[in-house]
């Protein structure tokens, strides 16, 4: 089966929502990885995610 990358630009949502909301679609996740972030509230950084956790 082969692997399809996408960039997805959300406003106020967690890596582990977008997971959740993903997989409720059966859409199977391999990885979600913060590129860049924005704004004025400039929290802590999440790192790459491995969801296979």
């Amino acid at each position: 089966m082969a692997t399809i990358n996408y960039i997805v630009k959300v406003e106020d949502a967690k890596m582990t929502q977008i997971k959740k909301a993903l997989e409720s679609a059966n859409i199977k996740v391999i990885s979600i990885i913060d590129i860049y972030k924005s704004g004025e509230e400039q929290s802590k950084k999440e790192g790459p995610a491995n969801v296979d956790e």
